[in-house]
């Protein structure tokens, strides 16, 4: 932790620290304490703030601390996720904002093809600095990284349509470990009911850290960067599934609308059923931290839809 003291004047000491520290991804613990994951590199990150700090006629000190009492371990690991959902959802609202200033489809026009591609450019590289600060895998990573993606996809010339590969045989997918992040909302919970319901009925779900796992021989990841199944430029997970596995049923379309509306929040569906499946979902997730708990209870949430929707499809 740094623990520090700015003199008043200049004041615009305070200004300077305050965005290093935000671009080495501390977060603040109180007053003028801020916290990083202990390692050489951060060590090394709060060393430059703490000369910026002294150069400028203030005090300084970095400690390594574990606390007593007051603030948990898991209290401290969710302020930093909670700062990089927020920067990766503001990355992507920069980046729809950007790609809703062109055509629906195609490239951009010629005349704006330089200024797209720098505007393209500054977000990867913004991501990059955010994934670099992005210690325990917060959520929003992969929505961000799709979106980007999908317009550096539009940039490059076009080309002739490769014909689609053959759908995934979903029974040489059975009996198989499905791992995905921990604290599964939306894509997560659909996912695994659709993997459950459609794909394999005999599947075993293990939750995991965002970062730094490592996958076992024979299971599969999903919903989480790097994975087998995950976001593919403007699709969620839920979406990439249907499409590797050749999956063609209405009601589900419908549901893949709702959760793409929910989880990337980019409208692009319209879906009405959107901000209250949202709602059910955080309040799953409020609810129940536990994430089998979760996956329970979504499963009934998404058994009703398909009902529904299975229902409506067939009028």
């Amino acid at each position: 932790m740094l623990i520090h003291q700015i003199p008043p004047r200049p004041a615009y000491l305070r200004v300077k620290v305050g965005r290093h520290l935000q671009r080495v991804g501390a977060v603040a613990i109180k007053n003028s304490v801020y916290a990083l994951p202990r390692n050489d590199e951060t060590q090394e990150d709060f060393q430059w703030v703490l000369r910026e700090v002294v150069k400028g006629g203030g005090d300084a000190s970095i400690v390594e601390a574990q606390f007593v009492d007051g603030l948990s371990d898991d209290q401290v690991l969710a302020l930093f996720q909670s700062a990089r959902e927020a920067d990766y959802r503001t990355l992507a609202e920069e980046a729809r904002r950007v790609a809703g200033s062109l055509p629906r489809r195609g490239s951009p026009p010629e005349n704006r093809r330089n200024e797209v591609a720098n505007q393209i450019a500054r977000l990867r590289q913004r991501l990059s600095e955010l994934e670099a600060i992005d210690f325990f895998g917060a959520p929003g990573r992969e929505i961000a990284e799709g979106v980007v993606s999908a317009m550096e996809g539009r940039m490059k010339p076009i080309e002739p349509r490769e014909p689609p590969k053959p759908a995934l045989r979903r029974e040489e997918y059975r009996g198989r470990t499905w791992v995905t992040r921990s604290g599964i909302k939306v894509d997560r919970m659909a996912s695994a009911w659709l993997i459950r319901k459609h794909i394999d009925p005999q599947a075993r779900f293990k939750f995991v850290p965002a970062k730094g796992y490592r996958p076992q021989q024979g299971e599969l990841r999903f919903d989480m960067f790097d994975a087998e199944f995950t976001h593919d430029g403007e699709l969620c997970t839920f979406e990439v599934l249907l499409e590797r596995f050749g999956i063609d049923d209405p009601a589900l379309r419908a549901i893949a609308e709702i959760v793409h509306d929910v989880d990337v929040k980019d409208a692009k569906y319209g879906r009405e059923e959107a901000p209250g499946v949202g709602q059910v979902v955080a309040g799953i997730a409020a609810a129940h931290p536990d994430d089998e708990a979760r996956l329970e209870r979504g499963a009934a949430l998404f058994d009703d839809l398909y009902a529904l929707h299975r229902g409506a499809s067939r009028r």
